[in-house]
């Protein structure tokens, strides 16, 4: 809970920052007449926008579970994510028709060094709003904060390449670069908007986050006890700053619930060490089998019926199936 109070507060300073940035872009713009600098403060129409979504968003997620969503309400921060992406392709579209009409009748640039010093300082405060966004983003397991601050920074970055064409312009007087570079920043902004989307619609489809599941696979790995002598079935889905884990862990047959429920528990906080206390988790034990006993590499063991011949790695390929390791199917 108070990583989604956490998430909302930056939300919140990030919404305020962005319509600050989009008046002082707008400011430019009227200034300096520049298409390129329009195309910025486009731009900065989506971050405005983007972000009142982003906080709503993450005003819902904060909110805990009910009996109508069992799971919390993390999703919202997916449907925030594929909204804001839907917009920065809108915001490119706009700006590649403005660039057009703007090729059929221009206007005359003017002043562009005072357009120059108020673009550089959004761009200062958009990279280090973005740094604070995607580092917090990560920390809590926020997709929305990530998407905020991702999108801040390539807002940096175009900015940047702004900054650059207008000294050009200015020193040059090469006056046409500035309708080439707002043609080329409006395919870039459409391009990262549909990243943005890809993103989010793989979270609202549950789709695997093979990152996260070769660093879980390799942490289990690495800390393994005699005592699990499988696991199998892992499937990981993300809740917006919470991450769900199933599995299905075997340990030997005559332990009682206690010592079982035991082994869950040092199994979890094993996960929670690594990955942090946003995890939630459904684990399923299985007593060992007779086909257990080849791949098992517990020393002490009274009722083994076969000896030890393989220790089975756990890799990604095999972790996630639906099967036991070291059952061989009947011929």
């Amino acid at each position: 809970m108070q990583t989604a109070k956490q998430n909302f507060r930056i939300q919140q300073w990030i919404t305020l920052l962005s319509i600050i940035l989009f008046v002082a872009k707008i400011i430019a713009y009227y200034v300096t007449h520049s298409l390129a600098i329009l195309s910025d403060a486009l731009e900065s129409i989506v971050n405005v926008v983007a972000g009142v979504i982003g906080l709503y968003s993450l005003y819902i997620a904060a909110k805990p579970k009910d009996k109508e969503h069992p799971y919390g309400h993390g999703k919202a921060e997916f449907i925030s994510a594929a909204a804001e992406g839907a917009l920065i392709i809108s915001a490119g579209i706009l700006i590649l028709y403005e660039t057009i009409q703007n090729f059929i009748k221009s206007m005359p640039l003017q002043k562009l060094d005072a357009g120059m010093y108020i673009v550089a300082a959004t761009a200062l405060l958009n990279y280090v709003a973005g740094f604070i966004c995607i580092r917090y983003g990560k920390q809590n397991k926020s997709i929305a904060l990530q998407a905020s601050g991702k999108h801040l920074q390539i807002d940096t970055w175009s900015t940047l390449v702004i900054i650059v064409a207008l000294i050009i312009m200015w020193f040059t007087q090469l006056l046409w670069l500035d309708k080439v570079v707002a043609l080329i920043m409006s395919l870039v902004i459409m391009y990262n908007g549909y990243k943005i989307i890809r993103r989010s619609l793989s979270g609202i489809m549950d789709e695997a986050d093979m990152e996260l599941l070769e660093q879980l696979v390799e942490v289990l790995n690495k800390n393994r006890r005699d005592n699990w002598i499988d696991l199998h079935n892992l499937r990981v889905i993300n809740y917006g700053s919470i991450i769900h884990i199933d599995c299905h862990l075997t340990v030997p047959w005559y332990m009682n619930v206690h010592e079982a429920h035991h082994e869950i528990d040092e199994l979890i906080g094993l996960i929670k060490n690594n990955f942090g206390d946003a995890i939630e988790s459904f684990v399923h034990t299985d007593g060992c089998l007779d086909f257990s006993c080849k791949i098992c590499t517990k020393t002490h063991c009274d009722v083994r019926k076969s000896p030890f011949t393989q220790k089975v790695e756990w890799t990604l390929a095999n972790i996630i199936l639906d099967k036991k390791h070291g059952f061989q199917p009947p011929l």
